[in-house]
């Protein structure tokens, strides 16, 4: 059993803990309630897993930060995988939410007012789920995504879920498991035997777009660090860049971001680095929500600025650049990328 890490890298800004009556079923359930228990930290019981009560927030702005405050330990019920195009075939549900605060990200809109995170303890039956995904499809690769709707590094030393899905997935012939993270990892994830078959990526952005809107959020210089450590361990290295804003001088932004890139990993940029590559989007429903939970938000959402309305995957309309705007982003990436790093893998832009 993964113990739980007061590592000061692993320090979260939760001050509410509330347990679903189902989850001390689990012995990692009960043993995350016990070692709470142990360390002082008062947690709640709910009533119900579909009604999360005790969350306080008058406002939409308090809601949504006591939200981002309260830690669920939870029974994922529903065993079916969502799809994830296009980073991987299917999610992999570990986790869902995040205690970051990114202006601009589309979980503002997805997990409702108070968008607490909420871990899973039935992790037995989350990966004897996925076994079956996987055998359905050999001998044809299966590829599943634990960052699909969360980022499940920040809970990772209270629930060991992450540890036990790479030892999984290490022994799987077909199975292969990617996630993404902005959080330093925890040693027991560097630690963890995976055999090349989980890839770590990390999402970057420039340093004025980490300070202007990816609120409680580590550093840029702490995310590097933390990827050079990803690449020592032999972990196939990922590169998540999103979301691109293509604002005034946003070539010289992130040719500096790459320049940089490239001289805090020096020698480790032999490694194959993968590179997925997001421009930002937003919904009307996003922007609402967005100028109502941050004071003073100056995120780039107009609509007739540069902007087209596009259907997506999950049959919602969002506003992207113009094609134009877009193949500006694509040639530039595509020509300093194979430039800076002749070793990297462009997989997907959009």
């Amino acid at each position: 059993m993964i113990k739980i890490n007061s590592d000061a890298t692993c320090t979260l800004p939760y001050t509410r803990y509330l347990f679903e009556q189902d989850a001390l079923k689990f012995p990692l359930g009960n043993h995350i309630y016990q070692t709470f228990k142990d360390r002082g930290l008062k947690a709640a019981f709910l009533q119900s897993h579909n009604r999360v009560t005790g969350i306080p927030g008058k406002t939409q702005a308090q809601a949504f930060v006591q939200g981002k405050n309260t830690l669920v330990i939870g029974v994922r019920k529903g065993l079916e995988f969502a799809s994830c195009k296009p980073s991987a075939h299917f999610q992999l549900p570990l986790v869902t939410g995040c205690p970051g605060m990114c202006q601009y990200c589309y979980l503002n809109t997805n997990l409702g007012k108070k968008p607490y995170t909420r871990l899973y303890v039935n992790v037995d039956e989350i990966l004897h789920k996925t076994e079956s995904y996987i055998k359905a499809r050999q001998p044809e690769i299966t590829v599943f995504e634990a960052s699909a709707t969360a980022d499940p590094v920040p809970v990772e030393h209270i629930s060991g879920a992450l540890f036990r899905a790479i030892v999984f997935f290490a022994g799987q012939e077909f199975g292969r498991l990617r996630l993404a993270t902005k959080f330093p990892c925890p040693e027991s994830i560097l630690s963890a035997e995976h055999r090349g078959h989980t890839r770590i990526r990390y999402s970057l952005n420039t340093p004025a777009i980490i300070a202007r809107y990816e609120r409680r959020t580590p550093s840029l210089n702490e995310r590097l660090d933390a990827l050079g450590e990803v690449i020592k361990r032999g972990y196939p290295p990922g590169i998540l860049l999103a979301p691109v804003f293509l604002e005034d001088g946003w070539e010289h932004e992130y040719l500096e971001l790459l320049h940089l890139l490239k001289e805090r990993l020096g020698l480790l940029t032999s490694a194959e680095l993968h590179f997925e590559i997001i421009s930002h989007r937003f919904t009307k429903r996003a922007r609402q929500v967005i100028d109502q939970v941050f004071s003073g938000n100056q995120l780039p959402m107009d609509e007739e600025k540069g902007r087209r309305f596009k259907y997506g995957q999950f049959g919602y309309g969002k506003y992207i650049y113009t094609p134009d705007r877009l193949e500006e982003m694509k040639s530039f990436f595509s020509t300093n990328l194979p430039a800076l790093f002749p070793q990297s893998v462009i997989e997907y832009m959009i």
